[in-house]
């Protein structure tokens, strides 16, 4: 579910704009910013950046959450000015990635292999806008992680608990290192395997299910959410998942916990045979 109508509205209300005022900052037609708050339409992906930009606001927040007034008056949405030579360029098909499927190296951290370029929950549409940007790719923040090849991967983090089961999974803000994907050598793919998915509106984490024409399967490891088709002609990039970083305690399975009890059990008994020996 999307919030970005209701908070296009309390945005305006806090900064006392007017639909038609709103409109004009960012080009809109006044009619079509009574469509996104009455949830008839919804804005493209360049029109949200541009409106998170101007008010000092994340893209996750702006579509996520419904904001309160008290967290626009803090985020300081006061400041900023909104200019249009700064909006990213339209949406392509092929991302910064030399035709040898690698990253451009043109920062001093790549060129010594200090890291990986990671895509933040808070940058995920900016990314999708930014496809054909280099310097986009450039400027991301470098996070170094163990196994992880400049050049041929990108870091995600991971948001959402669309990949969580009853014994784990991975947990929103995790981060994956993750390689790119030919979609021309769709024979390649493996049933199972957990991919990234970016297409014209988001980008997701699911699990490859089935590889058929005209639709590919794609599910979630949480079993309520439903399977997800995708033509391949919709998707602009796919990357395959190889490794997961997390900060979180993963809680014991119950077959773990029994085993634990188990030991403890045993230690003690040990203690008590080495007490009556002892004696």
């Amino acid at each position: 579910m999307s919030y970005i109508g209701k908070n296009i509205k309390r945005i305006r209300a806090v900064k006392k704009l007017s639909q038609a005022a709103f409109a004009e900052l960012f080009a809109l037609a006044r009619p079509s910013v009574g469509a996104y708050e009455e949830g008839r339409s919804e804005p493209k992906i360049e029109t949200i950046i541009a409106i998170a930009r101007y008010f000092g606001l994340s893209t996750d927040a702006l579509l996520r959450k419904e904001l309160t007034v008290n967290e626009l008056y803090s985020l300081d949405i006061f400041k900023g000015e909104f200019d249009p030579t700064q909006l990213p360029p339209a949406l392509g098909k092929s991302s910064g990635f030399e035709q040898n499927g690698n990253l451009p190296t043109s920062s001093q951290k790549r060129q010594t292999g200090a890291g990986i370029p990671l895509i933040s929950k808070s940058m995920r549409l900016e990314y999708i806008v930014n496809l054909q940007n280099r310097d986009f790719i450039n400027r991301l923040q470098i996070v170094a992680l163990p196994e992880a090849q400049p050049g041929k991967t990108l870091a995600f983090e991971h948001s959402g608990g669309e990949m969580l089961t009853d014994g784990g999974g991975l947990r929103d803000g995790d981060i994956l290192t993750a390689v790119a994907v030919s979609l021309e050598k769709a024979n390649r793919l493996r049933e199972g395997q957990v991919y990234i998915i970016i297409t014209a509106r988001e980008l997701l984490t699911r699990r490859l299910r089935k590889l058929e024409a005209p639709a590919w399967i794609f599910e979630a490891d949480n079993p309520a959410v439903p399977p997800l088709p995708i033509e391949a002609k919709d998707i602009l990039e796919l990357w395959e998942v190889k490794g997961c970083w997390t900060t979180q305690l993963q809680p014991p399975s119950l077959l773990d916990h029994k085993l634990l009890l188990l030991e403890e059990e045993l230690r003690q008994l040990k203690e008590r045979v080495s007490g009556l020996e002892s004696k």
